[in-house]
C-alpha cells in the first residue's frame, strides 16, 4: 500500500525514503573527507587535551613530562634510549586520558553503584598503575646504567 492509496488528507505528499543515499549520521565527522576531516579531528584532540588538563592526575603527569622529556634527551645515549625514556612518559599520559574517558563515560550512565562500573574503573586505574611502573622501571634502569657505566 502506498501513501497515495490511503484515504487520509496530506499523506499524498509523503514520498518514500530514497534507497540510494546513506542515512544521515549524528556525527558530522563521519561524512568529512581529506584535510577537512584531519582539521576537525585535530580540534577534537585539542579539546580532549584541554579536558584532560582539568584532571589533577593528568595535569601532574603533564608537568612531570615537561621535565622528564627534556631530561630523556640528556640521559639517553642513542635515539632509541631517548625514544624509550620519553615514550614511557607519554604512554603514562595516554593511559591516563583513556582511564579518564572510561570514568567519564561510566559517570554519565549514572551515579548509582554497580559492580560492573566499579570493575571498569578499577581496571582503568590498574592500567595507569602498570604504565607508571613501566615508566619508573625504564627510568631507573637508564639512571643505573648511566651511573654504573658513566
Amino acid at each position: 500500500m502506498t501513501p497515495q492509496s490511503l484515504d487520509c488528507p496530506g499523506l499524498s505528499t509523503i514520498s518514500p525514503m530514497p534507497t540510494t543515499s546513506t542515512p544521515p549520521t549524528a556525527n558530522a565527522q563521519k561524512s568529512r573527507r581529506g584535510f577537512n576531516r584531519v582539521w576537525h579531528a585535530a580540534g577534537y584532540s585539542f579539546e580532549g587535551l584541554k579536558a584532560g588538563w582539568q584532571e589533577t592526575a593528568f595535569r601532574q603527569e603533564a608537568l612531570a613530562a615537561m621535565v622528564l622529556v627534556p631530561l630523556a634527551c640528556w640521559l639517553g645515549r642513542s635515539w632509541v634510549e631517548v625514544a624509550l625514556l620519553a615514550g614511557s612518559v607519554v604512554i603514562v599520559m595516554i593511559v591516563e586520558l583513556l582511564n579518564t574517558g572510561i570514568e567519564t563515560a561510566i559517570d554519565r550512565i549514572g551515579p548509582e553503584w554497580h559492580d560492573l562500573s566499579k570493575r571498569a574503573k578499577d581496571m582503568g586505574s590498574a592500567a595507569v598503575l602498570l604504565a607508571l611502573l613501566l615508566c619508573a622501571g625504564i627510568w631507573v634502569a637508564a639512571v643505573v646504567q648511566r651511573i654504573v657505566h658513566g
